[in-house]
């Protein structure tokens, strides 16, 4: 089954997917949780979110976060249409939409801003629908870290580090605290910054998904391997 947050307010879509997210994981903990970004989505990952289970586990919860592509960060694959517009961009994850809708697994799709056409098209297939948009008022409550995103943004390796250890003292779990520092990386690669070129950006967001992979296959602890990296940059 499929669970879509969206809207123009991306601070707000995050913070509430992740918060549904940990209270899903509260009420079944005997759930297996994955987060994929959209460089994980593959055929097999897919596959595997949607029949994924079995005798010690049932069921499992996936966090697809922010799967669909939404510029031209880069050159074109071979047999992609280099005037698809922005937004429309094609994702393994369309292949695999219908599957995953029918499967008893809980997926969730983290993808603010999606363009009407496509928003339509992944509604028609959701169990439910969270949709949050940016208001003239902007809630100030915890849940997406500006000093966080800014000190990556200005390319602060001091700063970043206490911000790191500032939401990990204050409770924001180690794979929220990540997600929010993937998404920004992304967010640079896309749209450039006086701190960060193009490729440098693109070596982050590279860099981060690495960290995520190997905290997983070696089983380490994510809160001190971000720790480590916010100590490089």
């Amino acid at each position: 089954m499929l669970y879509l947050f969206r809207g123009s307010d991306a601070q707000k879509v995050r913070a509430q997917a992740f918060a549904w997210v940990a209270a899903a994981r509260a009420k079944e903990p005997n759930l297996a949780y994955a987060r994929l970004a959209r460089e994980e989505l593959t055929d097999a990952s897919l596959e595997e979110a949607a029949l994924g289970g079995g005798l010690f586990v049932k069921r499992l919860l996936v966090l697809l976060d922010d799967p669909f592509p939404t510029s031209r960060a880069r050159e074109p694959e071979e047999g992609e249409d280099d005037n698809a517009s922005p937004g429309e961009l094609g994702s393994a994850l369309d292949a695999h939409l219908e599957a995953l809708a029918a499967s008893d697994n809980a997926v969730v799709i983290l993808a603010p801003k999606l363009t009407p056409a496509r928003a339509k098209k992944i509604a028609a297939l959701v169990k439910k629908e969270y949709v949050f948009d940016a208001v003239a008022t902007r809630s100030t409550a915890r849940g997406f870290n500006g000093a966080l995103v800014n000190a990556l943004a200005e390319k602060n390796g001091t700063a970043l580090w206490l911000e790191v250890m500032r939401a990990l003292s204050a409770g924001d779990a180690p794979e929220m605290v990540h997600g929010l520092l993937h998404w920004k990386a992304r967010d640079l690669a896309e749209k450039g910054s006086r701190a960060w070129r193009p490729h440098a950006a693109r070596t982050l967001s590279r860099d981060l998904i690495v960290l995520l992979q190997e905290s997983r296959r070696k089983n380490l602890d994510l809160a001190r391997e971000l720790e480590r990296w916010s100590l490089s940059i």
